[in-house]
């Protein structure tokens, strides 16, 4: 097990553009470490300079060991295995959170996992959709008139963007919010009064999400024009362009597909719980 130095981590992102769609949610901390974009993780791999299996893990030094998530990449699920059973990639002692791992891992996780006497638990399994360049991209119509509408959140907005995020409400995803808005793209709609009432932001991932419209402005075709506006923003800064759809969420499924989004139908991502 080796801990990459900054400037292998650099090396590290361009030999994962090869296993792109499947890497991409450690693909996408990968390139924001790279872009300063996030600072208090470390990447292990097994082996180097060619690895197959690669681990992004909160930086112990600068958390006091304390994980609360993680994301993982790997080509060989037997090597995954050998490494998180009898080595300590993960502080298997707290509570954390992996996500984007390939579901297919399943079984293999639930097994390591008990025999450390740790409740592995999936949370949820995604659809996993990406825009491959401007060319897929899908324009829609709109009032030319709503451009001017159209701007980025700023830390005033986190209050209202955590009250209405699923995984929001409480102090700490409110603290989680702000760094969000404050440190990655983000994109909204106002009302002529300069308040935000459709929004789309993005995780540390670089994967895009919270989106949210306020129920009495629903209809008007806001989410359209924010993912629209939002991927040509990324890609004109050379980001890549992707996000999780839960399985079952018909709604955003449709409203991706529609704008140009692909996948990969053989892959599915998960979120897994682990806890003592």
């Amino acid at each position: 097990m080796k801990v990459l130095q900054k400037d292998e981590v650099l090396i590290a992102e361009g030999k994962l553009l090869k296993y792109l769609p499947k890497c991409f949610q450690i693909f996408g901390v990968v390139f924001a470490f790279n872009k300063n974009k996030t600072k208090s993780v470390q990447f292990i791999v097994d082996t180097w300079p060619d690895f197959k299996v690669i681990i992004c893990r909160t930086d112990p030094q600068k958390n006091r060991g304390f994980t609360r998530k993680v994301s993982l990449f790997s080509t060989d699920e037997r090597i995954l295995k050998k490494m998180l059973s009898e080595e300590d990639p993960f502080d298997w002692s707290s509570c954390f959170r992996l996500g984007g791992c390939d579901v297919s891992h399943t079984t293999m996780l639930k097994e390591v996992s008990s025999n450390r006497n740790v409740n592995c638990k999936c949370v949820t399994v995604t659809h996993l959709l990406y825009l491959p360049g401007s060319s897929h991209l899908v324009t829609p119509t709109f009032d030319s008139q709503l451009k001017y509408r159209i701007s980025s959140l700023d830390c005033s907005h986190a209050d209202l963007v955590n009250r209405t995020w699923k995984l929001g409400g409480t102090e700490q995803a409110k603290n989680n919010v702000t760094f969000l808005i404050s440190n990655f793209p983000s994109c909204c709609i106002t009302d002529y009064q300069g308040r935000p009432i459709s929004w789309m932001g993005m995780y540390e991932s670089l994967a895009i999400g919270m989106l949210y419209t306020q129920p009495e402005h629903r209809q008007k075709g806001y989410a359209k024009v924010l993912v629209h506006t939002m991927a040509r923003r990324l890609l004109a800064d050379g980001y890549p362009v992707f996000c999780y759809i839960e399985e079952g969420n018909a709604v955003s499924y449709k409203l991706f597909k529609s704008m140009g989004f692909i996948e990969d139908p053989s892959f599915r991502a998960s979120l897994f719980e682990f806890k003592v």
